[in-house]
């Protein structure tokens, strides 16, 4: 019988039953399957029960490595081979589905006489279900491969022998040691540019809504290349046997354990859901996580909220100890026999290679202040590329020192003000202050959003980090290479009285989120506290307060809001009151936008934000007591419109027919360029009781998405119609434009974007396959015709919110406003314009926004007579009709999107 693994027995193994059972099966696949099924369930319960993760994944590769002992000597071979575990196995580390990573090390080329048993040996490990990577190599052939390769040199620095000889693996290990390959400085700078690389794929950041907790930023990964670098630089197993040397403390040491152990849990718990070997937090795992570690909703804040929050201050925690470490290592590896080129700064400070450092060991003790000014000094000189190891050291183990008096003392703040005013790359210092743990000191108000997420698709970033990407965002403006992509926020950024007002609204606009009430109103309160402990005059204090509290304004009226009506401009003129206001508002929110999501600063939105923004500017010229005329505007844009169609031989008289029944609000809503091309269209069109057409201009609507111009007669389902065939065609509707004539004239104007947020294709296939469709779908279209083609996208799924409605009548637009907030699936806005017939309600104009996986949209509406909706009874049931048909809608979709 088999000699057992171990002589002592493991407790969680009966090897003696093992081996019975292996000697008296005819197959032993399946006593080797039992075994598998028995152990996985028995540590997944142990996991549960809250076993130390460490414990729990080192005996898992203990017996991994039992297991693959006893398949070994199924089969027959020379004391010369040995097995050997590599990778993560390597180290003894094994989650539930981690690829098991092994070697067959021959000492002499001799592989070919064991072919048989080596082939044999892994077809048994995969028909018993192990995750296996194998390779089969002499010693000499993998010294060869390491030689070349930093990923094959580093799996095999972590080799252990499971079965064999050990003096086989100390020779492999001599063989790629350091002073034979890859010496520690080669490897150093190697393992630095695979870091940048793997970091690179995750925008250096470790913030992404659903992140990978190996590989991205502060993960495991970057532990394991600490690991790695000071295994081949002090020739030591782990970095606890680091102790003593300098190079770690013993609190840098603990947070390294402890973010391993989270994210080892992590992990498994991980593993364990998917069922897989999954290394992303998906929604969906994100949830069933925050359940499992315990935490519940409250009421300000979700449980999966909360627990993405640890999860992103460990990762942050990781990743600042990752920087220190390795700017530590670099001193000591890439520099150590270069020679310091020292340049000083001022009694406290000095440059080191281009690197700023404390000129002793006791300047923040002494001088407190230099807590602040060191970012200072970074702000306003170009050449620090950074800070030395021993000195960001220093800066984590003083920052106790800022406290409330440290923060009511003039000094440090007129310091903290001059940061901001800095000229150079405010973003990165202001990241670095986050990492070394001074900001979110220095302002206890900011440290609270420190790694805070909101569980959306909309928001990609925790407040914090969004926060920063605002920051970087104002500094791109001030930069030659944004006058194309943002021309308005170039010009109005370089032409600012002070910017640094805007730094500091960008620092509070978010700061009160997670409190619970309204963020704007709350941050608004901490930014006149800011401003007043600062010392920043009334003037400019009542500036950033306007702004905190009214950031969202701007992008709420220009994607929500009828902007081609001039009572609407009035009213947002109104609350703006000046062009400073203005400037200063249209900047911060072209920031905040594509802060948010850079999915939702596309030319669509631009373009809303342009008209506003000059429409606005205009009137402030003009006056705000010289409101538009309606009835002149009227009359301007229909001569306009009538001198652009004589060209095309089209006589006043015929002009006027064409328009002698459509809403006076198309004259003032469209421009008269579209009205040009659209009074053409109809004019020559075959059939007019049925017209599509797309828009022919260089208006800025045409270069931002695509104009579809439709006009039927005595057709009452049109926009549900055209919003479903739309949407067959993945084509997403942002603005609806309605008139409705009591002839039965109907013009729908709809500007439309593909999935990608960008205009249609201007193709005459691509255009005429849309027109057709359109047409044959009108043609044929019944209230019933409400069927969805489009699948549900995975990360909709997991989001599920009952469907929100509020209803009121615009005194501006004299209409009923009906908004609807969401989850976004395909067909929502068909399903809610058969509502609207079904009820009567005519539909005269939507404004569509798409904000992750939601949509708010609005929707202006009249009575069959054109009047506001005035009955209580029909306005609450066209909310219920609407939450309960769209709520049923989202509920199958999921179901099949889950089936």
């Amino acid at each position: 019988m088999l000699a057992p693994y171990f002589e002592e027995p493991l407790v969680f193994f009966d090897q003696e039953k093992f081996r019975k059972n292996l000697a008296s099966s005819p197959n032993c696949i399946s006593v080797f399957k039992d075994a598998i099924a028995q152990n996985n369930a028995h540590f997944d319960h142990r996991f549960h029960e809250g076993e130390p993760i460490r414990r729990l994944i080192h005996e898992r590769a203990l017996f991994i490595d039992c297991l693959l002992h006893y398949a070994w000597h199924q089969f027959d071979w020379s004391d010369q081979i040995g097995l050997l575990a590599v990778g993560g196995y390597g180290r003894g580390e094994l989650h539930p589905h981690s690829d098991i990573d092994i070697l067959i090390l021959f000492e002499e080329d001799t592989i070919a006489d064991f072919s048989q048993s080596i082939e044999r040996f892994v077809m048994l490990l995969w028909d018993i279900g192990l995750d296996i990577g194998h390779s089969v190599r002499t010693v000499k052939q993998c010294t060869e491969l390491a030689a070349g390769d930093i990923t094959i040199v580093t799996n095999l620095m972590e080799s252990r022998t499971i079965v064999g000889v050990p003096y086989m693996c100390r020779m492999l290990k001599d063989a790629i040691g350091p002073d034979k390959i890859w010496s520690a400085k080669e490897f150093f700078k190697a393992k630095l540019e695979e870091q940048e690389k793997r970091h690179q794929k995750f925008n250096f950041t470790e913030y992404n809504l659903e992140p990978n907790i190996k590989n991205a930023p502060g993960g495991l990964r970057d532990i394991q290349t600490l690991t790695w670098v000071v295994q081949r630089f002090f020739g030591i197993k782990s970095m606890n046997q680091l102790e003593g040397r300098e190079v770690i403390t013993p609190r840098e040491l603990a947070i390294l354990n402890g973010g391993e152990e989270f994210l080892w849990k992590v992990r498994y718990g991980l593993h364990i859901l998917a069922g897989r070997p999954e290394e992303r937090l998906l929604f969906n795992y994100q949830t069933e996580l925050a359940t499992m570690f315990g935490y519940s909703n409250s009421e300000k804040r979700l449980a999966v909220e909360q627990f993405m929050q640890w999860y992103y201050r460990v990762v942050l925690s990781l990743r600042e100890l990752n920087d220190v470490l390795l700017q530590f290592l670099s001193e000591a590896i890439l520099e150590k026999d270069a020679r310091q080129e020292i340049v000083p700064i001022n009694e406290r400070f000095q440059l080191c290679n281009n690197f700023i450092e404390v000129t002793h060991n006791r300047v923040f003790e002494q001088y407190p202040s230099a807590l602040i000014e060191i970012f200072v000094q970074m702000g306003n000189n170009p050449n620090i590329e950074g800070v030395r190891a021993s000195t960001i050291r220093l800066i984590r183990e003083s920052r106790n020192l800022i406290d409330d008096q440290f923060r009511a003392t003039p000094l440090h703040q007129s310091l903290f003000v001059a940061l901001l005013k800095a000229p150079f790359d405010l973003f990165t210092v202001l990241r670095r202050m986050i990492r070394y743990g001074v900001l979110g000191r220095y302002l206890p108000e900011f440290g609270r959003i420190t790694g805070q997420m909101q569980h959306d698709l909309f928001h990609i970033y925790t407040v914090d980090a969004h926060t920063l990407e605002l920051v970087k965002m104002l500094q791109h403006f001030a930069q030659a290479e944004s006058r194309e992509t943002y021309p308005i926020a170039h010009y109005i950024y370089r032409n600012l009285r002070k910017p640094e007002l805007l730094y500091m609204a960008g620092l509070y606009h978010d700061i009160g989120k997670g409190r619970g009430g309204d963020h704007s109103t709350l941050g608004a309160k901490d930014a006149y506290q800011f401003c007043k402990q600062h010392s920043v005059n009334r003037r400019d204090t009542n500036l950033i307060v306007w702004l905190v509290e009214n950031h969202l304004l701007m992008s709420s009226v220009s994607q929500k809001e009828d902007i081609s009506d001039p009572g609407v401009i009035h009213n947002f003129a109104l609350k703006v009151g000046d062009q400073n206001r203005l400037d200063y508002l249209y900047t911060l929110t072209a920031a905040d936008m594509t802060a948010t999501n850079p999915n939702i600063w596309n030319n669509w939105r631009a373009s809303l934000m342009r008209q506003l923004y000059m429409e606005t500017k205009r009137l402030l010229r003009r006056g705000l007591e010289n409101p538009v005329d309606k009835q002149d505007l009227i009359e301007e844009t229909q001569m306009s419109a009538i001198l652009k169609l004589a060209d095309k031989g089209l006589s006043e008289e015929n002009i006027r027919k064409v328009w002698s029944d459509i809403s006076e609000d198309y004259f003032v809503r469209e421009t008269h360029i579209d009205i040009a091309w659209q009074t053409l269209a109809v004019a020559e069109a075959d059939d007019p009781s049925l017209v599509v057409a797309f828009s022919q201009t260089n208006t800025f609507h045409d270069e931002d998405a695509t104009q579809i111009f439709i006009q039927t007669s005595n057709r009452t389902n049109v926009f549900a119609t055209a919003a479903l065939t739309l949407d067959s065609l993945n084509l997403d509707i942002q603005e609806a434009r309605i008139y409705n004539a009591k002839s039965g004239i109907t013009i729908n104007n709809y500007y439309v974007l593909d999935q990608n947020g960008n205009p249609i294709q201007r193709d005459d296939e691509t255009l005429n396959n849309i027109q057709e469709a359109l047409v044959r779908e009108i043609s044929l279209a019944t209230e019933d015709s409400k069927s969805i083609h489009r699948r549900t996208p995975r990360v909709l799924k997991h989001f599920r919110m009952p469907t929100q409605t509020s209803i009121n009548n615009d005194l501006v637009s004299g209409q009923t406003l009906l908004e609807v907030i969401s989850p976004d699936r395909p067909g929502l806005l068909a399903r809610i314009g058969g509502i609207f017939i079904d009820l009567k309600i005519h539909l005269n104009s939507a404004r569509i926004s798409t904000l992750g996986e939601r949509v708010e949209d609005v929707f202006l509406l009249s009575d069959e007579q054109g009047e506001p909706l005035s009955d209580p009874t029909l306005c609450a049931k066209l909310q219920e009709e609407i939450q309960k048909q769209l709520d049923e809608q989202n509920q199958e979709q999921d179901a099949k999107a889950l089936a």
